[in-house]
């Protein structure tokens, strides 16, 4: 049998992002093993979650996107489905975001998205497929995406009573850089044309 076809940055029930010890200092996190920590940290230094295994298997569809692949295409600006170069017009490049409430809301300037662009085929197939996107999603087109900081796990500082946080997001200025094991790459986009709305796929 064929393997479904599932968008690049959709992680597989063969991968695995790998909870690899870590040791806290004053200076920031790091792997306890130097060579793994060496791996993992990007130009910047940035710290980033450790994937292991193979896209074998079935597609996690609604899991947070496979770290590695869904900074590379957002690093890039490649479609998150097809890796091919996200779709651009005289509007900007081309988004597909989840709508998150029940309302539709249109104040989408300098929204913040772990999601990487898509190109106008994928925008189209997409969206059936992933539970984030099925209930309710907005196109919309973007001139500007900087890269802003990430989302990952935040370590507290030695001697500090504050909890670990697994989900928070850190700008790329933010002194707490050096605590976060980073697992998606966010931009901020602005400067937004929204081109439609669509929800209630079957």
């Amino acid at each position: 049998m064929d393997k479904p076809i599932a968008p690049y940055v959709t992680p597989w029930t063969g991968e695995s992002t790998a909870a690899a010890p870590v040791a806290v200092t004053a200076s920031g996190v790091a792997y306890a093993d130097p060579v793994q920590d060496a791996i993992a940290r990007d130009l910047d230094g940035t710290l980033w979650a450790l994937c292991e295994g193979t896209a074998i298997g079935k597609p996690q569809y609604g899991a947070e996107l496979h770290p590695e692949r869904q900074r590379a295409a957002m690093e890039a600006l490649l479609c998150a489905c097809c890796t091919q170069p996200a779709s651009r017009n005289e509007h900007g490049m081309l988004w597909v975001l989840p709508i998150l409430d029940e309302s539709v809301d249109t104040r989408w300037e300098g929204v913040r998205s772990a999601i990487p662009p898509m190109c106008e085929a994928c925008a189209l197939s997409a969206p059936p497929l992933c539970p984030w996107l099925r209930d309710g999603h907005v196109q919309l087109r973007v001139r500007e995406a900087e890269l802003i900081g990430v989302l990952g796990t935040l370590y507290p500082r030695p001697g500090s009573q504050e909890p670990l946080d697994p989900a928070a997001f850190v700008p790329h200025d933010s002194p707490n850089m050096p605590f976060v094991v980073a697992r998606q790459a966010v931009r901020e986009l602005r400067s937004i044309t929204v081109v439609t709305f669509a929800a209630d796929f079957p």
